[in-house]
């Protein structure tokens, strides 16, 4: 790994763990002050609610400009959303910072993969430089989670109290700070222009083609159970019992076990195809889910925690690779922020879907559900072909 694409990976991991560190904190608050398991759901929602709007324009924007001025973007507007909710720790402030931090992540993770797939040189390069890339999010969901969780529950004189949370949001509200002192010395890569005299592109056009059609569908439905994990885990962890540290240290688990699978897949990454590697991933993850609620310890939880991580950790690197080789190089921006647009556009409504499903049939029964409709998709996973590059 060369230290551009360090500093790249670790400039991420900041950005990425303030918006997941306010992503169990803002929960967590609104629990502790009576708010429904409906109203959180909503609340989890506005994290992916900015991006569903931001996506496509972001894409656009970074194949107009490169990487670091979405980058700044991006980093002033985290820092913004996490002050804001340490400096007023109420429910609608906490939506603000949700919005903030959501979109934020969005504008972000847009403009790093563009910048990296353009770098790498051949199909098996980009799975190695997008796996490598993949641990930065892994590792801020433990990262963010787990410092979350520890000052929530020890910066104040009592465990949970508001000091532990405003010290928590502090924290949250330096670290894009830091990705922003790693990244502003990376240099841009030459910009590509469309050829002259050709018609303004449109996302449908991207969409009209079959196979990336097919694998934004592959890709939601991993996203889906990524989603269901981290929205019910911390209801699921509060109807037991469980401290804030415990749910932060098994979502932490869930973190470290994506980012492990992650560093072995450049090593491997020529071995197994892309497609391979997804038909796997349903698999486990429909074997998970089955088994998941009915665990009843936070051990059994933290297994099943780091075998689902294992699972879905290694789909994205697979799925950004395909994604790079099937749309013109002029678009991949566009590309990048139509899948994120479709992705959280799901997200948006997911949480408010799993907060009303939890309270009619139970946290198994989402579970289960999502966990069929994973197993059911696996066979439009075999339909997935990687063409030559797109030019």
């Amino acid at each position: 790994m060369n230290p551009g694409l360090l500093r790249l990976i670790l400039a991420q991991v900041c950005l990425h763990a303030a918006m997941t560190g306010t992503r169990l904190a803002a929960p967590l608050l609104a629990l502790r002050d009576g708010y429904s398991p409906a109203a959180v759901g909503m609340l989890l929602a506005l994290f992916a609610l900015t991006q569903v709007f931001l996506a496509l324009p972001a894409g656009r924007f970074a194949d107009r400009h490169g990487l670091r001025l979405p980058l700044t973007i991006a980093v002033v507007a985290a820092t913004t959303g996490a002050a804001l909710a340490g400096a007023f720790p109420v429910f609608p402030v906490l939506c603000l910072a949700a919005l903030l931090t959501g979109g934020a992540t969005g504008i972000a993770v847009i403009a790093l993969q563009r910048h990296v797939g353009r770098a790498a040189t051949n199909p098996t390069e980009l799975k190695q430089v997008f796996s490598w890339l993949a641990i930065a999010p892994a590792a801020a969901n433990f990262v963010g989670p787990f410092a979350t969780g520890l000052l929530i529950d020890h910066a104040g004189p009592v465990p949970g109290d508001m000091i532990g949370f405003r010290v928590a949001f502090a924290l949250l509200a330096l670290l894009p700070v830091a990705c922003w002192l790693l990244a502003r010395g990376t240099v841009e890569l030459p910009h590509i222009s469309l050829p002259a005299g050709a018609p303004r592109p449109r996302a449908w056009d991207l969409l009209a083609q079959p196979m990336f059609r097919r694998l934004l569908f592959v890709n939601w439905m991993q996203s889906a159970a990524w989603d269901v994990h981290t929205f019910v885990l911390p209801l699921l962890g509060h109807e037991r019992g469980l401290s804030a540290s415990v749910i932060g240290s098994i979502l932490g688990a869930f973190a470290v076990a994506a980012a492990a699978i992650r560093v072995v897949l450049p090593l491997v990454a020529s071995r197994f195809s892309e497609r391979s590697v997804i038909a796997a991933s349903n698999v486990v993850t429909a074997l998970v889910f089955a088994v998941y609620p009915l665990m009843t310890s936070a051990l059994g939880m933290g297994a099943c925690s780091v075998v689902l991580g294992i699972a879905l950790g290694a789909v994205q690197p697979m799925v950004m690779s395909m994604l790079h080789q099937i749309t013109p190089h002029a678009r991949h921006g566009e590309a990048l922020g139509l899948r994120v647009m479709t992705l959280n556009a799901s997200s948006v409504a997911m949480p408010m879907l799993f907060g009303a499903a939890g309270a009619l049939i139970g946290v198994a029964g989402v579970f289960w559900i999502v966990g069929g409709v994973v197993a059911a998709g696996t066979r439009s996973v075999w339909g997935l072909q990687v063409p030559p590059r797109g030019e």
